[in-house]
């Protein structure tokens, strides 16, 4: 069994072989939770694969929400990553510094704005530099670029959007948190959030579609078995979703990967669902 959408993701000899292509945009998406004590921009700049330009998802974001690096209108979308030297027809691959875990946010956010030709670093930064590849502390200066984007709202969900869904659970809800933090049993690493999970969605922990030593996604046949073992029919309508909207694209990279092409991404996530008194919450 291959994946069905091969184009999404690229291993690091493929990148290495065209890096510095006039048409390629490498972009490292790193993100790190609330509470680890780590700088997502000052490691960048202190390491990054050459030419490389930082995607900031807590300034590429919608500043009047204050839920964590929320979607920005498609104007605003734009203008930054026009400012990163990214334009229409460009070729952007992105990557992070934890193998997998908020590159494909990045991803998605290119999708969510009508630009197809992304894809995710398979192993991200550490198997790059596993493999003795270059890396550099170089800022590089890109000449801006006109970038045109078109929001697709079929692969973002809202919370109104979520809450009219349980009911008849039309679209399945999948959660990528930890266990702990789905049955309530572990603390949200944001102050101020239920316990819990959204009532009818499951369970699937992201790491569950990574191979714990390297990171990489799983082959297809095992990618699809994670998916079938939690529950999830990968032909019926699909939202993911975790605790805010950042691993939960993961998910949504996985589905599309097995075929799945208009899997949607919950933005606002547990960040929204668990502070609020009039979602319902199952434990």
């Amino acid at each position: 069994m291959a994946y069905m959408n091969p184009e999404a993701l690229v291993g690091t000899e493929w990148l290495a072989e065209r890096l510095g292509a006039p048409n390629l945009r490498v972009v490292d998406a790193t993100f790190f939770l609330p509470g680890t004590g780590r700088d997502a921009r000052d490691e960048y700049q202190r390491r990054h694969i050459p030419g490389a330009v930082f995607f900031d998802i807590d300034q590429i974001r919608d500043p009047k929400n204050p839920l964590p690096h929320m979607l920005p209108n498609p104007e605003a979308f734009a203008r930054e990553v026009g400012r990163l030297g990214i334009g229409d027809g460009a070729r952007v691959v992105a990557y992070d510094t934890h193998g997998l875990m908020s590159a494909a946010r990045a991803w998605w956010m290119f999708r969510v704005f009508g630009h197809q030709d992304v894809a995710v670093l398979d192993g991200g930064l550490p198997k790059w530099l596993r493999e003795g590849r270059p890396v550099d502390d170089v800022p590089p200066h890109p000449r801006e670029r006109p970038f045109t984007a078109k929001f697709d709202g079929d692969i973002v969900r809202d919370f109104n959007q979520i809450l009219a869904n349980i009911e008849g659970m039309r679209e399945q809800i999948i959660d990528a948190r930890s266990a702990g933090r789905f049955e309530a049993r572990d603390p949200e690493p944001r102050a101020g959030l239920r316990g819990g999970h959204i009532p009818g969605s499951v369970n699937l922990p992201y790491p569950d579609l990574l191979d714990a030593a390297t990171a990489t996604l799983l082959p297809a046949e095992a990618l699809a078995r994670r998916f079938r073992d939690a529950g999830v029919a990968i032909d019926r309508p699909v939202v993911t979703t975790c605790g805010s909207g950042v691993t939960a694209a993961i998910l949504a990279l996985g589905l599309y990967l097995l075929g799945h092409r208009q899997a949607a991404v919950y933005d606002g996530s547990w960040s929204e669902w668990g502070a609020r008194d009039d979602a319902p919450i199952e434990p």
